[in-house]
């Protein structure tokens, strides 16, 4: 009677963990109260014993496998609409089954970068009334959080060691992103469907460990931070033009893509969010040839997800006093080029130069405008204005832009508002003369350019916009377009702008 009991016990526990054995398991970034994609094909995959039949059902769907001579299977589920009742998803392998439960179907966006992208919405709630107001109403089923915790690897792995999804709701709500949480929240709300946020953010670590291995190529300092990685010559990335401040083995390339995001693909996602930079950037780091790391992320992430046009959205860097800031926001513009690509500009969202800043809530919404534009086909502004050219007249510089049709503004900018104002002065410009030294500039905008003069440059040859680490106390960079987004930083001609490795020296 006692082991009766006691196997009695132990299968109580196995269900109540969603699982009647351990013979068949799927990866675990399945679990209770995850989310699926809607619209697309959706994967799922796992171990078992070889040679037998796998099935798994959801929605009406029966799909059936046999594990291979390894143990591993996968099915795939054919595209399915959204949906916001929370239904079972059953694993059938002879006689054992697993249940995963409270399934939704909707769309899910995967997240990644550094510390203001992990920052917290508790973090945002504590320092702003606005975040707090946000966190006490986020009672959302239809909103659902997968953080991944797990460490670096040397070698791609198969799965992650553990976590869950998680309900949002007004207590859980502290522990998510808060740009994932306001990104959304926004979808949510506009889209009413589920949304899903798989986040593999990481504090304090640079771009090269989210990127694929097989990604390192086309670019001499790409190879050479592969090569370098390999052997693990710290010293040499470091000193090398693109160089990193290597602090441990996670930093080095590919090392957060092997235990974090492989492990994760191709779990069926619309698209991937992106805020990082900053440790790229730092004492004794190299902005230079960001860009090139940039468009080897994306590209690698679309090749492991097998989805060529997988949108890609990110945040340029806000305000911070290192000299290497200026010259990452402008690599970060450049990286544009790539096809269906976004950028976030938050140059205009200061709070006391903050290494984090606290408003992450503007952050989120600019960022959701790109893919409610671009993804779901929903008519509003989702960038602000990027430079295109300039016309050089006599004594004056005619500059161009995208993204300004409706027209150029003075902007305030408030905690999820930018305020015109009609009487209020440009800052910011600077135009260089024929000796390459850079003038303050006054900016007058008409019709959707701007006229720029520099009272003491009669010749300009060059024209630049928020151009260094931060703006000048009570002079904030204030370029908007009429929907209330931003001007991105810009010069003219970045030769007139050399980077002086000799002014973000190595720390000792």
């Amino acid at each position: 009677m006692r082991k009766l009991l006691e196997a009695f016990v132990a299968a109580s526990i196995f269900l109540c963990a969603g699982y009647v054995s351990a013979a068949i398991r799927p990866v675990k970034i399945f679990s209770d109260h995850m989310l699926l994609q809607r619209e697309l094909p959706v994967p799922i995959w796992g171990k078992g014993d070889v040679g037998k039949v796998v099935t798994v059902q959801f929605a009406g769907q029966s799909v059936e496998t046999m594990a291979d001579p390894t143990g591993h299977w996968k099915v795939w589920l054919k595209p399915m609409e959204a949906n916001s009742t929370g239904r079972e998803l059953k694993i059938i392998s002879g006689e054992e089954t697993v249940l995963i439960r409270d399934v939704l179907v909707g769309e899910v966006w995967f997240s990644g970068g550094q510390s203001n992208m992990g920052y917290t919405v508790r973090g945002m709630a504590r320092r702003l009334p606005e975040g707090k107001e946000l966190a006490d109403a986020a009672d959302f089923n239809g909103i659902r959080y997968r953080k991944v915790n797990e460490k670096n690897s040397t070698i791609p792995q198969a799965d992650l060691t553990g976590g869950s999804w998680m309900v949002c709701s007004s207590k859980t709500v502290h522990g998510i992103s808060g740009v994932g949480f306001v990104f959304a929240r926004r979808l949510h709300l506009e889209l009413k469907v589920p949304v899903g946020i798989i986040d593999c953010s990481w504090g304090g670590t640079p771009i090269e460990p989210y990127i694929p291995s097989e990604a390192f190529t086309g670019h001499p300092t790409l190879e050479r931070l592969l090569a370098l990685a390999k052997v693990g010559d710290v010293e040499s990335i470091k000193k090398m033009r693109g160089g990193t401040f290597v602090r441990s083995p996670a930093w080095l390339a590919g090392a957060i893509y092997n235990g974090r995001i492989a492990p994760v693909a191709p779990y069926a996602i619309r698209g991937a969010i992106w805020y990082q930079a900053e440790s790229n950037c730092g004492t004794g780091e190299d902005p230079r040839d960001y860009a090139h790391k940039m468009r080897a992320l994306i590209d690698g992430w679309r090749s492991v997800w097998n989805r060529p046009d997988l949108p890609f959205y990110y945040v340029q860097l806000p305000q911070w006093r290192s000299y290497a800031w200026t010259y990452a926001r402008e690599e970060q513009r450049r990286a544009m080029d790539v096809k269906n690509t976004g950028m976030v500009v938050t140059v205009d969202l200061d709070f006391h130069n903050d290494i984090h800043p606290p408003n992450k809530i503007d952050v989120g919404e600019r960022l959701a405008r790109w893919p409610l534009a671009k993804v779901y086909s929903r008519k509003i502004h989702f960038s602000g204005p990027l430079y295109r050219a300039i016309t050089i007249k006599p004594g004056a510089i005619h500059v161009a832009f995208d993204h300004a049709n409706e027209g150029l503004m003075i902007g305030k900018a408030g905690v999820g508002k930018v305020t015109e104002l009609k009487d209020g002065i440009l800052n910011g410009f600077e135009v260089a003369d024929k000796a390459g030294v850079w003038h303050s500039a006054k900016a007058v905008i008409q019709g959707k350019g701007l006229v720029v003069r520099g009272d003491a440059v009669k010749e300009p040859v060059a024209l630049r916009y928020a151009c260094h680490p931060q703006a000048p106390k009570n002079r904030p960079w204030n370029l908007y377009n009429k929907a209330g987004l931003p001007a991105s930083p810009f010069c003219s001609d970045w030769s007139k702008m050399p980077y002086d490795p000799d002014r973000n020296p190595i720390s000792k």
